[in-house]
């Protein structure tokens, strides 16, 4: 069975699906590993590094891609527009995928992936069970996130974070106030506290307290009339009166410390907006806003994805792929992921599709032409696709 991991082309990307190490467990488990032409040179991994484990390394992408029982990606794959590199037309019908495919933002690949009749799992759709840790990209990534953040952070503030005594005098620890506390979240504040900081956090789910704390962070939040937990560590949207005593939490936090973090998803996947302009036009001349939740259209009212902007005195940052920025451990991490996913379904060196398994159930987004992911086939309708089912392409 032949596993293909193709170069990714999002601008911003320096990851890489596979890593060597990767390729090396994968070919003793009996599988053929090929990849693209410089497909790890921007993390650090040189196509010599490939060849010394046994990969083939092919330099036409449509003949790598049509040639494959299995391709392994970072991203989406690239479809349609104006692209000259349509991969999805590349794959065979029949082929399986597997990456961080982010279905819901990423419906046109989704609908490509269901008319080409491949069969796709997404990893960011893996359940959040201990039997599933293993091959989950999403925490992988997320604790890459939260900890970058802190350091963009730190390099923004125009102040120390730890605590110092030195010969003029003291110096006070920075104030940090982290939103959302899943992997990334609490990745954020057990960095700041590395780095000295005095750290607040806040999350829907009082569930977390305990483990914020856990991590050296002060947990602060509001008696909700309704539970925000929608299951497998997500948080679901609140209701009204819950999210006007959010704001006036928020407003409080942010006024009084130098430095907000913000890591909310709903779903995991869209970010709620949560910083009004008139909690930044309250904040602390010279605060700094890190909006790690731009690739979800971001949690601050006033963050421009992608983009630094100063407003009201305020510092805003909304990085985009935070993790790419880590290239090297980044794809050891996610690659370890793809790599123990196959393994599990492995049996006589082919990977063995069992729908009935709760992690394949979980993940898979599209088979036999459909497209079969729930919350998936909600969005596509959602969007005026007129049904699940994509049409054939030629």
């Amino acid at each position: 069975m032949k596993l293909v991991v193709p170069r990714e082309t999002r601008a911003d990307e320096l990851r890489v699906a596979l890593v060597p190490e990767s390729c090396k467990k994968l070919i003793e488990a009996g599988y053929t590993v090929a990849i693209e032409v410089g497909a790890g040179e921007a993390a650090h991994f040189p196509d010599d590094a490939y060849r010394a484990v046994g990969v083939t390394v092919e330099s036409d992408p449509a003949a790598l891609l049509g040639s494959a029982d299995f391709v392994l990606k970072v991203n989406a794959p690239a479809v349609g527009g104006a692209a000259a590199r349509n991969e999805v037309d590349w794959m065979r019908p029949g082929a399986l995928y597997l990456g961080s495919l982010m279905p819901l933002r990423n419906l046109d690949a989704v609908r490509a992936l269901a008319a080409r009749r491949v069969t796709a799992f997404a990893t960011d759709a893996i359940p959040r069970t201990t039997r599933a840790q293993s091959m989950d990209t999403l925490s992988s990534m997320n604790s890459i996130i939260g900890y970058r953040g802190v350091l963009l952070a730190a390099s923004a503030l125009h102040k120390y974070f730890p605590m110092l005594m030195t010969a003029a005098g003291m110096v006070p620890a920075a104030k940090v106030f982290v939103i959302g506390a899943a992997v990334a979240g609490l990745q954020a504040i057990a960095t700041a506290r590395r780095l000295g900081a005095n750290v607040t956090a806040t999350d829907v789910r009082p569930e977390v307290k305990e483990q914020i704390e856990s991590v050296g962070g002060k947990y602060v939040g509001i008696e909700l009339s309704e539970s925000a937990s929608a299951g497998g560590g997500y948080a679901k949207e609140l209701s009204e009166a819950d999210k006007q005593r959010q704001r006036e939490l928020l407003a409080e936090q942010c006024a009084v410390v130098d430095v907000v973090i913000t890591t909310a998803l709903i779903g995991g996947v869209f970010a709620p907006r949560l910083v009004t302009r008139d909690i930044v036009r309250r904040m602390r001349p010279g605060a700094v806003i890190v909006d790690l939740a731009a690739d979800g259209g971001g949690n601050c009212e006033l963050s421009r994805p992608g983009e630094t902007v100063m407003e009201h005195g305020v510092t805003i940052l909304a990085p985009l792929n935070v993790a790419s920025g880590m290239p090297t451990h980044a794809s050891v991490l996610f690659s370890r992921n793809l790599t123990n996913f196959v393994q599990a379904f492995t049996k006589d060196k082919t990977f063995q599709l069992d729908l009935g398994d709760e992690i394949q159930q979980g993940a898979l987004i599209t088979r036999d032409g459909q497209v079969v992911h729930e919350r998936t086939k909600e969005a596509l309708q959602a969007a005026g696709s007129g049904g699940a089912r994509a049409e054939p392409q030629a």
